[in-house]
């Protein structure tokens, strides 16, 4: 508002200084012209008397004249009907050509005329009404024309300046969302270069941050990982060291002391394993929540598979367990999102690595059919007694079971699928995730869709038992 303000103002005062000069100038071209006229009506008619026309013939010429003209003789008294002074008409006979001369009403031309021995002024009257014609008109058409230069120059900057106003309110607007923690804002640069320019700046700003938050999760991500693997392995070397720990009998004082001290490290590595899990986690769903891809919710189930594979290749080398990855080649994507595919994954494996024996070996498929997708875990251990009680969260025997299914377990059934645990090929525990298919639409929804309860559901399941088949 202030710039119109400005604009409308000096456009005003350009205009005054243009247009005020423009109409007087116009003021002085009607008089000028309406002066000439009478000079041409006061020559025409002293012409006559200077040619020795009769009274006739000055009549005849004062009619063809036009106007108001009137004869004077000087020295006597100025002729009736004339306007001009005496002083006026004796200054006339000293001049060489008609001169003008202000009177009530108007102007007068006067001219003199010398014909033989008899001298005579012609008078010719300019009304002021014929000196001032069309000068009204002219001032309102300049006026108008003034109104429409300080209007239009007004709608012009607005229109200018809307858009320069817009870009930095956009770009105020998003300042202040990046600084209430919203890093997805972006600006469609506009307006004026200088300010495209700075909503370029300002979208590389957000994305740098964006990129900066990201790796330093991430960087926190993969300590935590890197933390995991000997947790794992300490977990494991701390439950070898007394496998009949449960012993009950009667020991030396050193003896007690030794399995206490066992206690508490395992109760410490478990507390610290805990710990971790949680820092993994937690990174993960501030690095989806921060940096959501354009399929946000989906992922690649084959990429996932490999990703975590490659992280639990180094603690299985370390174990001597050999494993196998099989179908993780082609993309195959499902509706969940990469963060908790991973963690339930990370949790179907840390269960193989911690309920059997170093040394067993273990499986890792991926398969789809009839748009489902079905992420298997074999491995060659002791199996799972009773899988209806594994799969109740929090309660385990021996074998892959406890929280880690439970995890697995609310994931497949958020895309409206199921975990089943059965008897692998290998010997051991065979985990199951069916996981809907992101690129086709599950053709039995009412089968695949409920929570897997082990062998039996599997036997009850006539489409279970050829998926088994199919993938054994």
């Amino acid at each position: 508002m202030r710039l119109a303000y400005i604009t409308a103002a000096t456009t005003a005062v350009a205009a005054l200084a243009f247009l005020v000069p423009l109409g007087w100038g116009l003021r002085n071209d009607h008089r000028d012209a309406a002066i000439a006229t009478a000079k041409e009506r006061a020559s025409a008619v002293a012409g006559a008397i200077t040619a020795g026309a009769d009274a006739k013939g000055v009549a005849a010429a004062r009619r063809l004249a036009g106007g108001d003209t009137v004869i004077h003789t000087p020295g006597i008294a100025p002729a009736a009907g004339g306007r001009a002074s005496a002083a006026q008409i004796d200054a006339a006979t000293q001049a060489s050509g008609p001169i003008e001369a202000t009177v009530d009403g108007g102007m007068v031309v006067l001219r003199y005329s010398p014909a033989g021995g008899k001298h005579s002024v012609v008078e010719a009257f300019i009304p002021a009404a014929e000196l001032n014609k069309d000068t009204a008109r002219d001032w309102w058409l300049l006026l108008g024309l003034a109104v429409f230069l300080v209007g239009g120059s007004v709608v012009v900057v607005d229109r200018l300046a809307r858009g320069a106003v817009n870009s930095a309110r956009n770009l105020v607007d998003a300042a202040l969302a990046v600084g209430s923690g919203d890093l997805d804002v972006r600006i469609t640069p506009s307006g004026p270069r200088e300010l495209a320019e700075a909503g370029y700046a300002f979208n590389r700003m957000a994305d740098r941050l964006v990129t900066s938050r990201t790796d330093e999760r991430e960087l926190v991500a993969d300590l935590s990982h890197r933390l995991r693997t000997p947790l794992t392995a300490l977990r494991l070397d701390a439950e070898a060291l007394d496998p009949d720990d449960t012993q009950i009998g009667d020991f030396s004082a050193a003896e007690l002391d030794r399995r206490r001290g066992i206690r508490r490290i395992r109760t410490a590595i478990t507390t610290l394993e805990d710990e971790v899990n949680h820092l993994i986690n937690t990174t993960r769903q501030a690095v989806a929540a921060q940096v959501a891809a354009p399929e946000d919710g989906l992922c690649d189930a084959s990429e996932v598979v490999r990703e975590r594979m490659m992280f639990w290749s180094a603690l299985a080398g370390d174990q001597d367990r050999e494993y196998r990855v099989v179908g993780a080649h082609l993309r195959i994507p499902v509706p969940v999102a990469r963060a908790e595919l991973a963690a339930a994954l990370d949790a179907v494996l840390g269960n193989v690595f911690r309920y059997t024996p170093q040394g067993t070996a273990f499986e890792v498929g991926l398969s789809r059919r009839d748009g489902w997708v079905a992420l298997r875990v074999d491995d060659a251990g002791p199996g799972i007694a009773d899988p209806e009680q594994a799969l109740r969260r929090g309660q385990s025997n021996q074998g892959s079971t406890g929280l880690g299914l439970d995890i697995a377990r609310r994931v497949a059934q958020a895309t409206g699928g199921s975990v089943s645990l059965d008897r692998a090929a290998m010997g051991g525990a065979s985990v199951v995730m069916l996981l809907a298919d992101a690129d086709a639409t599950p053709k039995t929804p009412s089968r695949f869709g409920l929570v897997g309860r082990g062998r039996l559901a599997a036997a009850k399941d006539p489409g279970r038992r050829r998926w088994q088949r199919g993938r054994e």
